[in-house]
């Protein structure tokens, strides 16, 4: 996978957080993934095609999402429930939407799919392209998340 196509998920993640959820993300070190496991409680995956193709998943903690959530929504928010499923698709669709801006500004033009939210302990992530993804871990203070992109470009 292309290295340019890194960054503009990475401060796609970071803009969306800040701004919509008051939080801080910090950012490790990105690392390729050869499993299909997920990193988190609940992730959506979304597909991508166009001048790219290929597919993006966040993955959440439960200790993550639920304080991302509950500051997004200003509601003390106790566990995984509809709303939280509801607002993980939404954060993946908004993280996309930035990140295909930034790549739109490189001359790429790329299309989403509508995501689909999957939760539970070890639930799986498969990538359109199967092939192995770029897995970018943050944390804030309540716990873990990963961004998980599998993108190349079109044969």
């Amino acid at each position: 996978m292309n290295v340019k196509f890194i960054n503009p998920f990475l401060d796609g993640t970071i803009s969306v957080l800040k701004t919509m959820a008051f939080v801080e993300p910090q950012a490790g070190k990105p690392f390729l993934k050869k499993d299909n496991s997920a990193r988190g409680d609940i992730s959506a995956i979304i597909g991508l095609t166009g001048d790219a193709i290929g597919s993006l998943a966040l993955s959440f903690s439960e200790g993550a999402i639920i304080k991302i959530v509950s500051n997004m929504l200003g509601e003390d928010i106790q566990d995984i429930n509809r709303d939280i499923k509801d607002a993980v698709g939404e954060i993946t669709n908004m993280v996309s939407g930035v990140a295909r801006k930034h790549l739109e500004a490189e001359g790429l033009n790329i299309i989403a799919a509508i995501p689909t939210v999957v939760s539970g302990k070890d639930h799986s992530i498969l990538h359109v392209l199967g092939g192995p993804s770029v897995i970018i871990p943050f944390t804030i203070v309540e716990g873990s998340f990963v961004v998980d992109v599998c993108l190349g470009e079109p044969t």
